[in-house]
């Protein structure tokens, strides 16, 4: 038997949806979304990270135009979570749409919400889209945790790719890492780029370096020559 909805969480998600104008009851919807976010193959986008990112929002909200649509978003932006698959954020979008469409909220809020979640594919908000950079700050303030929480976040996305042989994790996990610091700013809000760029920047250089010195070759020696 599946274990009980955590009840803070649903409690949330009930007032939220209350708030927004739900005309049915919200609560087997969150019960369905909280099953989601409970499923086996999840060990980082757990009810942990949903947790945790509702928190930066609530911490973000004042950069919002829309606090509410971003927590909804939230709420979805990893609601579909298969590791092996590449379009989790589009059958995400697509499940906050009918879900939010049914329970009778407004279009153009359904219709931002969507926006939001596909948004996280790149993290990479255009200028002015206010209620874009507080999900995607609070999407990515793990990255600028302790050294020893991103040590045990980095390790739990391991074992969600636990099926991907060790040289191709590697590989593919670097690009990710250079993608991100390759953006423009991993933060756009003031309150999440003074609290986590540096230590965001810090700890994605380490984990490349530590996945660069994991990906040579044992025995190999130093240069010997001038």
């Amino acid at each position: 038997m599946p274990d009980a909805p955590d009840p803070d969480l649903l409690a949330a998600w009930t007032a939220l949806l209350r708030r927004c104008g739900a005309a049915d009851d919200p609560e087997p919807a969150g019960r369905e979304l909280l099953r989601r976010w409970a499923e086996p193959q999840r060990r980082y986008h757990s009810t942990g990270h949903l947790r945790a990112v509702l928190a930066h929002v609530d911490a973000l909200a004042g950069h919002a135009d829309d606090p509410d649509a971003v927590r909804l978003a939230a709420w979805f932006h990893d609601a579909v979570y298969r590791p092996d698959r590449s379009e989790n954020e589009e059958r995400s979008a697509v499940l906050a749409v009918r879900a939010l469409a049914g329970a009778g909220l407004p279009a153009a809020r359904v219709d931002e919400v969507a926006r939001l979640v596909r948004l996280t594919v790149t993290h990479h908000p255009g200028p002015g889209d206010r209620d874009g950079e507080v999900l995607c700050d609070a999407d990515l303030a793990v990255l600028g945790g302790t050294p020893e929480a991103y040590a045990a976040y980095a390790a739990a996305v391991r074992e969600e790719y636990a099926f991907v042989p060790e040289p191709d994790f590697r590989a593919g996990r670097a690009a990710v890492l250079r993608r991100l610091l390759a953006l423009p700013a991993l933060y756009r809000t003031p309150t999440a780029r003074e609290r986590f760029d540096a230590p965001a920047r810090a700890n994605l250089t380490a984990e490349l370096a530590q996945l660069a010195q994991l990906a040579e070759p044992t025995g190999a020696s130093g240069p010997t020559g001038a």
